[in-house]
């Protein structure tokens, strides 16, 4: 086994402190020891704890506990980021208890069982290396992250919807968006992350109806190396990932049922527990879900647990399609053209007259997302300084069908799939059963077709 992390431990007895040097020595790269807590700050200070096995007594004839729990705080104070395991030759289930309310990830009696005693340190550091490979990541992810900024637009209804935006971003009151795929949710819970006080840490998004159901819990609470067949290594789920920052989960009209109740377990305590760990780790994230779906009517239906669609929904967003909001159509065009004349390095100005009257009477069933591509798609065909009505490629229309007797295979499965999407309801699940097709498949093809 290859010895891993520096280990601190701290104890009053000399024996104690060498059994201990050998025996931990095996599985740890480094153990220091100290005989009394006088020196642990300067220790932390100066070198690169990753555990302290702490003793909870060290002054004769008291067994309180208060010696280990005052120097725990200190740790914590000074030393967020490392893992403390509380030794004591006192068993006592109010003390432990108070250890692991008060931050310690595990609680030794002596005299101790070897294989216990190196389980729970071992745990406390793969703890430790994992929350501090998180915030490795996160700190790359921010650096490559380019996000794109929240159009708004001058339409009444984006108006009312950036004063409730103004007003609650600052708080950490949880909201639901709703509105149908292409509308924006995921660049609106963007905006309200960015003007929120969590703004320095990460947005951690999560499609709902993308992850399997096997790996729900693994893929948002993480797992601990041997907890399954493929689990190699500790791994942070999205909760923890999320930590301090926004947790948005796209899509959570297609959450399961069964697994409706462990996703509110962990709202409701702001714990997670690993899959294959009993440790419990504190997650502080605000949330901010989204749908297409009427989850009012999934909850009359039995469908979605009523319980869960009060904590998420604390504050409610709808966000109205494109076509209702027709002022913006070209305005939001316009800012997809800069960004793609620039990304494609084309000297195109605008669009002719044509092709914006096109835009504004076309219905934009897929909304922002339909109308991002159509641009993007119009600049890599554009060879003129404006783009027309002939580059925009809107069938409907713009580009009459010559035959209407016939439709071509791309236009009939845009339109299965969109009939499906409204027949179901927006339930994706059930969308990509009814067609025959993976769920991937299924968001591949509405990419494609900017439904």
């Amino acid at each position: 086994m290859t010895k891993e992390g520096t280990l601190l431990v701290v104890d009053d007895n000399r024996s104690i402190l060498a059994a201990l040097q050998l025996l931990l020595g095996n599985y740890f790269a480094r153990v220091l020891t100290l005989p009394s807590p006088n020196q642990l700050l300067t220790t932390l200070r100066r070198e690169p704890i990753d555990v302290v096995l702490l003793d909870m007594n060290f002054s004769a004839g008291i067994n309180t506990g208060n010696e280990g729990f005052y120097w725990l705080q200190e740790i914590h104070r000074n030393r967020p980021d490392v893992k403390v395991v509380l030794f004591t030759a006192y068993a006592d289930i109010d003390l432990a208890v108070r250890a692991m309310r008060d931050g310690a990830v595990d609680f030794v009696v002596k005299p101790w069982d070897n294989e216990r005693l190196v389980a729970a340190l071992r745990n406390a550091y793969n703890l430790a290396r994992s929350q501090r490979e998180v915030k490795q990541l996160k700190e790359i992810k921010r650096e490559l992250t380019q996000e794109e900024p929240m159009f708004w637009g001058s339409s009444p209804a984006m108006m009312r919807i950036r004063e409730i935006v103004e007003k609650v971003a600052a708080t950490d009151a949880n909201i639901l968006i709703t509105g149908e795929n292409g509308t924006g949710k995921e660049m609106l819970a963007r905006a309200i992350h960015n003007a929120s006080t969590r703004h320095g840490e990460l947005m951690v998004p999560v499609d709902m109806g993308a992850v399997p159901e096997t790996l729900f819990e693994s893929e948002l609470f993480g797992h601990v190396k041997g907890a399954f067949t493929d689990a190699r290594s500790d791994r942070a789920g999205k909760f923890e990932v999320a930590d301090h920052g926004t947790l948005f989960l796209d899509e959570i009209g297609n959450l399961p049922l069964h697994l409706q109740s462990k996703l509110l377990t962990v709202l409701q305590s702001g714990r997670i527990f690993r899959v294959g760990s009993n440790t419990p780790v504190s997650v502080d994230i605000r949330l901010i879900s989204a749908t297409n779906r009427d989850l009012y009517g999934m909850v009359g239906r039995g469908e979605f647990r009523e319980d869960l669609l009060y904590r998420i929904n604390t504050i409610h967003i709808d966000l109205p399609p494109l076509r209702q909001r027709r002022e913006d159509i070209l305005p939001l065009a316009e800012g997809f053209l800069r960004r793609y004349a620039a990304k494609y390095g084309k000297p195109i100005e605008g669009f002719d007259p044509e092709a914006s009257r096109a835009m504004q009477e076309y219905p934009w069933a897929g909304n922002i997302r339909e109308l991002q591509h159509t641009v993007e798609k119009a600049v890599i065909l554009c060879d003129d300084r404006v783009i027309t009505s002939s580059t925009l490629l809107l069938r409907p229309a713009t580009v009459p069908n010559p035959d209407p007797g016939f439709t071509t295979l791309d236009e009939m499965e845009r339109s299965m799939i969109a009939r499906a999407m409204e027949h179901c309801k927006g339930n994706m699940t059930e969308v990509a059963r009814q067609l025959g097709i993976t769920r991937q498949t299924l968001y591949n093809k509405i990419k494609r077709y900017g439904l």
